[in-house]
Order: structure tokens, then C-alpha cells, then sequence
């Protein structure tokens, strides 16, 4: 789908308040309200659009602890990745799990309670994944920046 910059209005728009009326929106970049609900369709069955979700605060829900996790793999465990792939996806701790460049193989990003809820995560479950050979983690301080806006500007389309 080629992207004009209505398109890009809407993206941006969107992104800073996914529960804006299709009125509102419409306003906001010019269109009748039935152009933009067809331009938002469209950008929606394009894929561009992935979804709209409530973003929770995790310390608001009591999640204190959010740490990044390198994890390198034993490159000698049989199917090593794909058990790992798998395991990943039951641990409600693992908020984002990444396959990265460098010395480890993954990335996680893992919220839990308290340390001790993290340090049972680290000790009970990723330590014992079969194929884990070293867990290097890094807890947050404190967020500076944490955003899922794409700016326009970096878009492939834009003009």
C-alpha cells in the first residue's frame, strides 16, 4: 500500500489516541467522516495497523521490577531454538522476547513484582530451559523513554 501523507496524518493521530472518534479524526486531518473511516479500513487490512490496545502502567499494577535479559543459547542442545521459542511464549513475565545480533541470542524484557518474584523467574524457569548456557540481566532504574509511536520520518514512504 503506497502511503500518502493523509495517510501518515491518520497513522499519527491514531498512535496518540487509538479511542479517537472517526468524527474527531476526521476533522483533525481534513476528510469527510466516511473518507477517513475508508482510509482507516484500509490501512487496518493493509496490516499497517496491527491493533489497538490499552497501554498499562506496570508499576500502577504493581509490577516494580522491568529488566532486560540477554540469554545465549548451548549451540550443541538438539532444536535449541525452537524449544526456547516455545517456552517463551508460556512466561507471563516475558513482556517482548527478541532475537538479537552479538554475543547472546535473545532479548528479553521481563516484568515481575518484586525481586523476588524476578529472581524465582530467573532461578526456577529460564536457568532451567533446557539449552541455556548464560542469562546476563539488566534492571531498569528508571525509564527516560518508552514509546511504540513510529514517527512518519522514519517510514519508508514518507515524502
Amino acid at each position: 500500500m503506497e502511503l500518502d501523507k493523509t495517510d501518515f496524518a491518520i497513522l499519527r493521530y491514531l498512535q496518540e489516541d487509538g479511542r479517537i472518534n472517526n468524527s474527531d479524526l476526521a476533522d483533525k486531518i481534513f476528510l469527510s467522516a466516511s473518507s477517513c473511516l475508508r482510509r482507516v479500513r484500509a490501512l487496518e487490512e493493509a496490516g499497517i495497523i496491527a491493533g489497538y490496545r490499552a497501554v498499562l502502567d506496570g508499576n500502577a499494577v504493581g509490577l516494580e521490577v522491568d529488566a532486560f535479559v540477554q540469554v545465549t543459547m548451548r549451540r550443541d542442545v538438539e532444536q535449541w531454538h525452537e524449544n526456547f521459542s516455545k517456552e517463551v511464549q508460556q512466561w507471563p513475565e516475558v513482556v517482548g522476547c527478541f532475537i538479537i545480533t552479538g554475543e547472546a541470542n535473545y532479548l528479553l524484557r521481563v516484568r515481575a513484582r518484586n525481586l523476588k518474584h524476578y529472581s524465582a523467574f530467573i532461578m526456577d524457569r529460564l536457568y532451567k530451559t533446557l539449552g541455556v548456557l548464560d542469562i546476563r540481566s539488566n534492571i531498569v532504574l528508571q525509564m527516560l523513554k518508552d514509546t511504540h509511536v513510529i514517527d512518519s520520518a522514519l517510514m519508508k514512504n514518507h515524502d
